[in-house]
């Protein structure tokens, strides 16, 4: 799927999170290479969320790995382009005692 400008992307990713009620996203080894005004990176992320599913909390894990473009404007570094690969993923029901 090819996501282009803010706006599709908040309605895309609202649809898809509208029954998630933890988000946690675990960003790993990083590496950069940056030239003057740009960068490039990649960087390894676990991400968790957990979702009420008919009354049943469900986490769902999921592995990714981000490359990007960077650009720096004055002091700040930006995202320019982001290619995010969801390489696998894992559910499974938990109980309420396992979110304490």
């Amino acid at each position: 799927m090819e996501l282009k400008g803010r706006d599709i992307m908040a309605k895309v990713f609202a649809e898809f999170l509208k029954d998630v009620e933890i988000i946690y996203h675990f960003n790993g080894q990083s590496f950069f290479t940056v030239k003057g005004n740009e960068a490039t990176g990649i960087c390894y992320c676990t991400i968790t969320l957990i979702s009420d599913r008919e009354g049943k909390k469900i986490r769902t894990i999921i592995g990714a790995v981000y490359n990007d473009q960077y650009v720096r404007q004055g002091s700040q570094w930006f995202i320019d382009k982001r290619v995010g690969d969801f390489l696998w993923q894992e559910k499974c029901e938990i109980h309420s005692s396992e979110l304490q």
